[in-house]
């Protein structure tokens, strides 16, 4: 009796060494365990491992990491989930567009696994199970964009594929932390055509800037010329206000001038014998004047008594007497008539 249990749990035994996961083994690499661990009684977990125990067939406890112990043949280790960051390769397919473009995309899935019951008992094939939902959402979401906007949009893309993934990966105890798309195949047209929109695009760019340095040249030499315009009228206009500035300065001092002169001549024709002076200046200014006449041009405006000097010394004597009789007659009693007379006698 006692041997035939032993032969049935060692077969027990050797079937569960050789019993792995879908989920722990991928062709590309090995995530998990390669086989389960045998039912030692005593156990150590590693850590960021989860081993669910099943008792006789049904889920007795999750083994935390640490030291554990089983009863032998009644208890066995049905599944080891690793609680580490799961990296997911999600392979190429294809997608069209909202424009009707034919894409083909692939990515890369970030998941980890928070509940390890569910992860072991929700679902057969988590991975699978995945991914599948992965290459779905990413068909559907790329249908709700046009080509330009996949291209310009990723982030958001990305995005709502990983909260569509959680919203169905809740019940398999499975959380998505983020979706990369890794590379974006577009058809070789589609290529070519993108490609003659781009350089359009530069050229357009290039013309346009080219058109705004002309504009900002032209605009910058307007507002050089002007500016220089503006100085040009603002010297303009200190210098004939500056001109005008002196020249009114200078008739002022000239006007003072001949104010003084006036006063100075006034004071002097005051004095005594002042205007026989005066006559005396008056008559050789005539006489010298008259002198010139000939010299200075060839044609010569004589009077009629031109012989008659003394006709013309009593003239300016007259003129003379006339101011005087006009300025102040009291003076005729202090210079007679006879006086000046005398004084002209070299006539």
């Amino acid at each position: 009796m006692l041997r035939t249990l032993c032969r049935t749990g060692g077969a027990v035994l050797k079937n569960s060494q050789l019993t792995v996961p879908r989920l722990w083994v991928t062709p590309a690499q090995q995530r998990w365990a390669s086989r389960l661990p045998m039912n030692t009684v005593v156990l150590f977990v590693p850590q960021q491992e989860a081993w669910v125990v099943e008792r006789m067939g049904r889920f007795h406890r999750i083994l935390e990491p640490g030291l554990n112990l089983l009863i032998p043949i009644l208890d066995r280790i049905r599944y080891v989930q690793s609680l580490k960051e799961i990296v997911i390769d999600v392979p190429e397919q294809s997608a069209v567009s909202l424009d009707n473009v034919t894409l083909q995309i692939d990515g890369v899935l970030y998941l980890r696994i928070l509940d390890p019951f569910k992860a072991s008992y929700g679902v057969e094939d988590p991975e699978y199970a995945v991914t599948q939902l992965a290459q779905t959402t990413m068909r559907s979401e790329l249908g709700k964009l046009t080509l330009d906007k996949v291209f310009r949009e990723r982030e958001s893309l990305n995005s709502n594929i990983v909260h569509s993934i959680n919203q169905a990966s809740d019940e398999w105890g499975i959380r998505c932390l983020r979706y990369e798309i890794k590379d974006i195949q577009v058809p070789p047209r589609i290529k070519e055509s993108m490609q003659m929109q781009v350089e359009a695009e530069r050229r357009k760019r290039a013309t346009v800037l080219e058109s705004e340095g002309t504009r900002e040249a032209s605009i910058n030499v307007a507002e050089g010329r002007k500016q220089a315009q503006i100085l040009a009228s603002e010297g303009e206009k200190a210098e004939q206000i500056n001109k005008a500035t002196g020249e009114a300065q200078a008739v002022l001092a000239i006007a003072e001038a001949k104010s003084k002169a006036i006063r100075l001549l006034a004071e002097a024709l005051a004095e005594q014998n002042g205007n026989a002076a005066a006559s005396l200046s008056v008559a050789e200014q005539y006489v010298s004047a008259f002198s010139n006449l000939a010299k200075e041009s060839n044609t010569v405006l004589l009077p009629s008594n031109t012989g008659d000097v003394s006709g013309m010394v009593t003239q300016v004597f007259c003129l003379q007497l006339a101011d005087l009789l006009s300025s102040d007659r009291s003076k005729l009693a202090v210079s007679p008539v006879s006086s000046i007379y005398a004084e002209l006698s070299w006539f």
